[in-house]
């Protein structure tokens, strides 16, 4: 980029931050009128004040629809701060600083996805409109309904991902994210199988497992730490609750956008049993295998996208806002498509958009009464329809890999594209 197009793109980071604003402002405006409850964040605010009351962590039922503590101790050690808000400023700072990850999000994800000479002015310019369209995506806009703290998780991850390969501190991110929610422990593992593939192709094999290990150390610190304060959740939650994914919700709810929720719409049954355990190790090993892959290639946001894809594939309930990873995964697409042209980059560019802004999934009947065991099946497919750009990523990824061959296989370092 030459000093005139930065010198620009300083000058528009203005107009780029007036039009987040605006955004963010009918954003904010919409959710009062539609009177959203947040009742995640109540039910993480419920949670806070257990841990200082010294209660039963997991016997918690709490907001009218009697929700349970379904996170690890350590996140609820993280919620005692809410405490001491009254509920009116707690759902505003909530909704200020989702907003604020969401740019950050974006500004991490251009990290991965933007050229390397995207930089400066130029990148916030460029985040800020991107915050300023994905605030209207549906994870995104059921994430601020619900106060939910996947774009803080998320966040965590590409602020490891998107670092310089070999820092110190790499890895503490998917560690931290991991002691509060346990999906992103996923991203170590993946880190773990890329340098056992650069092992055995070239014998560099310490920065993706180096990067591994401070994950795993963070976590198991976190953990400790929770364990130390709260010993009896912690044994309860470790022993126990870790194993009950029916306390997160009903499998075949339509908000459930894994595999195994639409498993259990398709089989019309409340647990797909031994079909969701095969198609999930299928849907494992097909994302791993694309994510190392990419990332042996140096395509570190196709890594990363491909290996959150696969961890909201593979948990028991992926609810549709934990889909915020359809940022990056939209911004790589497009990406693509404004690089290398082409009308079906365009078109798969234009099909995602659609899937995450169209709120289709809700188009189906849902709610009490356990009403998407009877789904048809063009119902089923509008409530699979996350499952299914996923997987199409995916494959699209592998495709890739056969297009260009064995090819050059490039360490993990920044690649020229990060």
């Amino acid at each position: 980029m030459t000093v005139i197009a930065l010198v620009g793109a300083r000058r528009r980071v203005p107009l780029a931050a007036g039009a987040c604003l605006l955004s963010f402002t009918a954003f904010w405006l919409a959710q009062r009128a539609a009177d959203v409850s947040m009742i995640d964040l109540m039910v993480y605010r419920a949670e806070g004040e257990t841990v200082r009351a010294g209660g039963d962590l997991y016997a918690l039922r709490t907001t009218e629809a009697h929700l349970p503590t379904t996170y690890p101790p350590f996140a609820a050690l993280l919620f005692t701060p809410l405490t001491l808000l009254d509920t009116a400023d707690m759902r505003t700072l909530a909704t200020l600083g989702n907003l604020l990850l969401l740019v950050a999000f974006a500004h991490l994800a251009l990290r991965l996805v933007g050229p390397a000479t995207d930089i400066g002015h130029a990148r916030v310019e460029s985040a800020l409109w991107v915050a300023a369209l994905a605030v209207w995506a549906e994870p995104v806009w059921t994430t601020l309904r619900y106060g939910q703290i996947n774009l803080l998780l998320a966040v965590l991850v590409l602020w490891d991902l998107s670092r310089r390969p070999g820092h110190r501190w790499a890895g503490l991110g998917i560690g931290i994210a991991a002691a509060i929610k346990l999906t992103p422990a996923l991203f170590a593992v993946f880190l773990l199988l890329t340098g056992a593939a650069e092992a055995a192709r070239r014998g560099q094999w310490r920065v993706p497992v180096r990067h591994a290990c401070v994950a795993a150390v963070s976590f198991v610190a976190a953990t400790l730490l929770a364990a130390a304060v709260l010993p009896y959740d912690s044994r309860r939650f470790w022993t126990r609750m870790v194993f009950e994914a029916g306390r997160v919700g009903l499998p075949e709810d339509t908000a459930n956008q894994s595999l195994r929720g639409v498993l259990a719409r398709l089989l019309h049954t409340e647990e797909p049993g031994i079909w969701w355990v095969v198609a999930a190790a299928a849907a494992g090993v097909l994302g791993l295998t694309v994510a190392v892959r990419a990332a042996l290639r140096g395509e570190r946001a196709r890594a990363a996208v491909s290996c959150a894809a696969t961890a909201l594939l593979v948990s028991p309930v992926s609810w549709s806002h934990h889909w915020v990873w359809c940022v990056p995964m939209a911004l790589l697409v497009w990406t693509e498509a404004v690089r290398r042209g082409g009308r079906a980059r365009w078109a798969g560019t234009g099909a995602l958009a659609l899937v995450f802004c169209s709120y289709a999934l809700w188009w189906v009947p849902h709610g009490v009464g356990r009403l998407e065991l009877d789904q048809n099946y063009g119902e089923m497919t509008l409530s699979a329809l996350y499952v299914g750009t996923a997987f199409a990523f995916l494959l699209q990824g592998a495709g890739r890999r056969a297009c260009l061959g064995s090819g050059e296989v490039r360490p993990w370092r920044r690649s020229r594209s990060a």
